[in-house]
Parts: structure tokens; sequence; C-alpha cells
């Protein structure tokens, strides 16, 4: 941080309010040290996953489906959508067979989850 600090600034501080506007590596280092907890907490909590790819694969479907047909012509479709969608994920991620899952619920019964 205080090699950061001791660079000359990027532009002259002309504007009087706000911040002085600094390097991008310089407000990666102060915002990871000022989340130093929430950035470093899989290292002390394993059910937390080391990066945010399943949330943001969860996510990538909808803004896929937004853009190529526009979005969703109802409000009731989109949260069958999310709530199926939702479901899969769940089951993907608990390592459950799909197909048999969807079949037990057509039958009347209800997948267990393991609850990890």
């Amino acid at each position: 941080m205080a090699w950061h600090e001791s660079r000359p600034p990027l532009v002259p501080q002309k504007i009087l309010r706000g911040r002085p506007k600094q390097r991008p590596g310089h407000n990666l280092l102060r915002r990871l040290s000022n989340h130093r907890e929430e950035v470093l907490r899989f290292l002390h909590d394993a059910r937390v996953p080391f990066t945010n790819n399943d949330a943001e694969r969860d996510l990538r479907m909808v803004k896929c489906k937004q853009k190529i047909s526009g979005g969703f012509r109802t409000a009731m479709g989109a949260e069958y959508f999310a709530r199926i969608k939702g479901g899969i994920s769940t089951l993907r991620k608990q390592e459950l067979s799909i197909i048999n899952s969807v079949e037990a619920v057509f039958s009347g019964m209800i997948p267990v989850l393991s609850g990890r």
C-alpha cells in the first residue's frame, strides 16, 4: 500500500469534492484489505466455496434467455423458470440424478437432499 501512496497522482487534483482518483491496483488493494474477513472466509469455513462461479453460472441462463427472447412474457413465467432452474441447480449441486428426481416429483414423491 505504501508503494501506491508514494506514486504521483494520476491527474492534477482540481476537483474539490469527492475522493482523489487512485490507481486501479491501489483501489483493489484497499478493497481487499477493508473486506479481508469476507474475502478469506473460505479459508475458515469449508461451506463457503472458493469462487462464486456456481452463482454466476446459475444467473447466466436467465441472462441468455433475456438476450435471446427479450425476457419472459409474464411474471408468472419468469417465476416458474426460476423455480425449475433453481431446483435443477440444487439437484446438480447435491449430485443427484435430475431425471430420477423429476420422475419422483411427478409420481408424488419429494427427492431427499443431503443438506450439505
